[in-house]
C-alpha cells in the first residue's frame, strides 16, 4: 500500500502513515525542540481504539474540517478484530449523532456510543444484541453484554471498564512500559500518579494515585500530593491527561523526590511543567518522542527528571 484510501477525505489522520516519507514529516515537528535520532516508531495497523462517529443513518469518521461523514468500514490503522466488526456496526440502525467508540480488549471488542439523544430505538438494541461483540453501551447503559471485556498488562488481567483511557496501541504500551521499568530500576518505593488502569502500577509494584482507575481515587489536579505523602518516595512516575500535572509538580520541587519520570501526550503543558520542575531544581537527563499515535500531528514525551 502507497497510500491510505481516506487520506485527505477523513480527518483521522494529519499524516498518511502509510506513504513512505511518513516518518520524515512527522519528524519535521521535533525539528528544534527534542532530539530526532532517539524517536521511537509504532507500527500501523495496531490501533486498538477507534473513536467513530454516527448522524442520522450515517456511521464513519468525519471529513477533514467539517462534519461531513466519510464510511470507513475498513481501516489501514485499526486492527483486525476492529476492522472485522466495522461493517455490521455501521448497518445498525443508527438515530440521532453522537461518537462510538470501539475497543479491541484482551477477549473481543467493547462499544461505547456517546449520544446527545438518552435513548436508542427497539430496532436499534434488537440489531446491537446479534453484533458478535462483548458489551455495548449507550451513554453507559448497557444494551448487550454477553461478556466482561478485560485487558492485560504483561501477566496481569483486569476489567476494562467502559470509555475507560487506554493507550492507543500496545507495542507504545508496551514501549514506554519498559522505558519506565528501566529507567526506575534502584528505586525502593515508586508513586504512579495518574495511574489509569495500571499500565505502570503492576510492573512497578507501585503505589497508584487517581481520579479513576485501580489506585487510590484521588483527584491529582485539585488534591495533588502533598510533600509529607512524596517524601515517601525514590521516585515517582506521571502520565497524566493532555491538561499535565501543574498542581502536583509545585509540590514535587518542594519535596525530597531524586527522580521523576514523566510521560506526556501534549507538549504545550508538558513544556509548562518542565519549566516548573527545572526552576525547582531538576535536571533533564532524558527525552524521548515515542509515535503512539500513529497518522497525528501528536509525539507523545518520555522525560526523565532528576536532582
Amino acid at each position: 500500500m502507497k497510500t491510505c484510501p481516506f487520506f485527505g477525505k477523513c480527518g483521522g489522520c494529519k499524516f498518511d502513515f502509510t506513504a513512505p516519507d511518513y516518518q520524515e514529516k512527522k519528524l519535521s515537528l521535533l525539528r528544534g525542540h527534542t532530539p530526532t535520532d532517539s524517536a521511537i516508531w509504532t507500527n500501523a495497523g495496531l490501533r486498538r481504539r477507534g473513536d467513530f462517529c454516527f448522524a442520522g443513518r450515517d456511521f464513519g469518521l468525519f471529513e477533514s474540517g467539517t462534519k461531513n461523514i466519510i464510511p470507513v468500514h475498513n481501516c489501514p490503522n485499526m486492527t483486525p478484530a476492529i476492522n472485522n466488526t466495522l461493517p455490521a456496526l455501521a448497518a445498525l440502525p443508527w438515530g440521532g449523532a453522537g461518537s462510538c467508540l470501539v475497543t479491541d480488549c484482551e477477549n473481543g471488542i467493547d462499544i461505547a456510543i456517546t449520544s446527545s439523544v438518552p435513548y436508542f430505538t427497539p430496532e436499534f438494541k434488537q440489531a446491537a444484541e446479534k453484533l458478535p461483540v462483548l458489551r455495548i453501551t449507550w451513554n453507559d447503559k448497557v444494551i448487550k453484554q454477553s461478556a466482561q471485556p478485560t485487558i492485560r498488562f504483561q501477566d496481569k488481567i483486569i476489567d476494562y471498564p467502559s470509555n475507560a483511557f487506554l493507550q492507543p496501541t500496545q507495542e507504545s504500551e508496551q514501549n514506554i512500559r519498559q522505558l519506565v521499568l528501566k529507567h526506575a530500576s534502584g528505586a525502593k518505593r515508586v508513586a504512579d500518579l495518574f495511574c489509569g488502569l495500571g499500565n505502570f502500577t503492576f510492573a512497578l509494584n507501585a503505589d497508584g494515585f487517581d481520579i479513576v482507575g485501580t489506585g487510590m481515587k484521588r483527584d491529582l489536579f485539585k488534591n495533588p500530593l502533598t510533600v509529607g505523602m512524596l517524601n515517601q518516595y525514590d521516585c515517582v512516575v506521571m502520565d497524566p491527561p493532555r491538561a499535565g500535572a501543574m498542581s502536583q509538580c509545585k509540590e514535587l520541587i518542594k519535596s525530597n523526590v531524586k527522580k521523576i519520570i514523566y510521560v506526556s501526550c501534549n507538549p504545550n503543558t508538558f513544556a509548562r511543567d518542565k519549566k516548573i520542575l527545572t526552576k525547582g531544581g531538576y535536571i533533564m537527563k532524558t527525552l524521548i518522542p515515542v509515535d503512539q499515535f500513529v497518522g497525528s500531528d501528536h509525539w507523545e514525551f518520555f522525560a526523565v527528571f532528576e536532582k
